[in-house]
């Protein structure tokens, strides 16, 4: 008889707990009658327009992007990549704030130079702050494509005379299409999961109306919202699972050394986004922050926001260890990773829509720190898993088997060797836990213990209060916090690309 490893029964409690807002959400539409009303094809119809408008615009950003990064040769290259890749440091959320209160009459733009811009708001604005803080995927994704070609096709279709541009049309990019439509599934999951752009440009998708109708204590109907959501972002998750990029056997890369002019021309194409993307929150809040100072801003908020994410961090790789070892140990193992995934995908008003309820009926539970740690836990326990796994993949097993031949049990061996050489990948998951549950917007709003302000909501609250020059500093310290992700995110593709050249 085949015997289960030990770190199975745990990783099967976790997954349970995984799934279990699904369950709650159907029990708690249970009650509601209208499943899809003029209401609600609205709102189905404008949330798959920003989701089709942001990905569109993503590839025709992101791929270009790409191939610059990837094959064009010019000063500073690795200062370029980060910057082009900053605006994924920005929370959305903060970008829709600071581009609504720029433009239109009025805004700080009019205010400061005298040039009335057109508003920012409804579908045009969201989608362009949506393209503008998540073409980095695509680019990110094709790029890692690319660095994986052989260039000999390409310098083949160049000696038979086709053009550079046609031989990157016909020869290239058919071979990273897996890549871009990988890129596309991550900002089509993005933008179906993001609530503060649609809700600052008053643009009415699931996440903004699932809010309206939690605060009017619509919570039936709310969830029923939330459930017709979570099968649109399940059909993206299968669509992503269905996507297998093939890594060919690196070989000469391509090289493109431009003249002067065409370093010119590309850095002006560039510059729009990067002003718009970047430049632009940074200077707006500059402003505010000159103008207004500290606003009565409360170093509490900042705490609120490192405790409650430490606690979510800490909880989330104990959780983790469990989970990745029964991934590595079988099929089972694999199947439960593959659960415990499914947070990630939930939308965070989905979540809290779901903890809600569950406070509800257990009211010890109701508007406590511990609730939001679990709804941060249950989101963003992928990252740690997918941390820890990939770690203890890398370890040489013959170390465990010789601990295990001088004598040392099962969990001696995991205390003494395994757990020791895991200890990279579980501070980089939990790093990344953390950062991402401090940029957590509509999950806090709904679950924060009364008065628990975060940096997040805090910012929540002075644009619902129009006092926006009091959003400077939680705004700086959340861009400061989320380029600590970055930093992680672009180290790790620095590792993967060195690896591909082979060096």
């Amino acid at each position: 008889m085949t015997r289960w490893p030990s770190s199975y029964p745990l990783a099967a409690l976790i997954a349970l707990l995984a799934i279990l807002p699904i369950g709650v959400l159907i029990d708690l539409a249970a009650d509601e009658a209208a499943l899809f009303d003029a209401h609600n094809l609205r709102v189905l119809s404008n949330t798959l327009l920003l989701m089709a408008f942001t990905v569109l615009g993503s590839v025709l950003i992101g791929v270009p992007l790409a191939l610059v990064t990837a094959y064009v040769q010019f000063p500073w290259r690795r200062l370029w990549l980060v910057i082009l890749a900053a605006p994924l440091a920005i929370p959305s959320y903060i970008g829709a704030f600071t581009l609504y209160a720029a433009f239109g009459r009025g805004g700080e733009i009019d205010n400061l130079l005298g040039v009335p811009l057109p508003a920012m708001d409804g579908l045009p604005g969201a989608s362009l702050v949506m393209i503008l803080y998540s073409y980095p995927f695509v680019m990110l994704t094709t790029r890692a494509s690319l660095l994986s070609l052989d260039a000999s096709l390409v310098n083949a279709a160049r000696t038979l005379g086709m053009s550079l541009g046609m031989s990157l049309w016909k020869v290239v990019l058919p071979r990273v299409a897996t890549g871009i439509a990988a890129g596309g599934l991550l900002v089509a999951l993005y933008t179906l999961s993001d609530f503060g752009t649609p809700a600052i440009m008053r643009l009415d998708t699931f996440t903004r109306v699932i809010f309206v109708e939690y605060n009017a204590f619509g919570l039936s109907q709310a969830a029923m919202l939330s459930l017709q959501l979570l099968v649109i972002v399940g059909l993206v998750l299968f669509l992503e699972s269905r996507v297998r990029g093939s890594r060919e056997k690196p070989g000469r890369h391509l090289t493109l050394w431009p003249d002067r002019p065409q370093r010119l021309l590309i850095a002006l194409l560039v510059s729009p986004v990067i002003l718009l993307a970047v430049v632009l929150p940074l200077a707006i809040f500059a402003v505010w922050l000159v103008r207004e100072g500290s606003a009565g801003f409360d170093l509490r908020y900042a705490w609120n926001s490192a405790h409650a994410s430490f606690l979510a961090a800490l909880c989330a790789v104990v959780l983790a260890i469990p989970v990745a070892h029964a991934a590595i140990a079988g099929r089972a193992g694999r199947f439960m990773e593959r659960v415990t995934y499914f947070g990630f995908g939930v939308p965070g008003i989905v979540m809290g829509t779901a903890l809600v309820y569950v406070g509800l009926k257990l009211p010890f539970l109701y508007q406590t720190l511990g609730l939001l740690v679990l709804c941060y836990v249950l989101r963003f326990l992928p990252l740690a898993v997918g941390s820890v796994r990939s770690t203890a993949e890398g370890l040489d097993s013959s170390l465990v088997k010789a601990a295990r031949v001088l004598g040392a049990s099962p969990r001696e061996a995991f205390q003494r060797v395994t757990l020791p050489l895991t200890l990279r990948g579980m501070i980089a998951g939990a790093a990344l836990v953390f950062l991402e549950a401090m940029r957590e917007l509509p999950a806090t709003l709904m679950l924060g213990p009364t008065g628990f302000e975060t940096l997040a909501t805090y910012l929540w609250r002075v644009y619902e209060a129009g006092y926006f020059g009091r959003a400077a500093i939680p705004g700086l310290l959340l861009v400061l916090m989320s380029a600590l992700g970055l930093a992680l995110m672009l180290s790790g593709e620095r590792r993967a690309e060195l690896e591909v050249s082979g060096k």
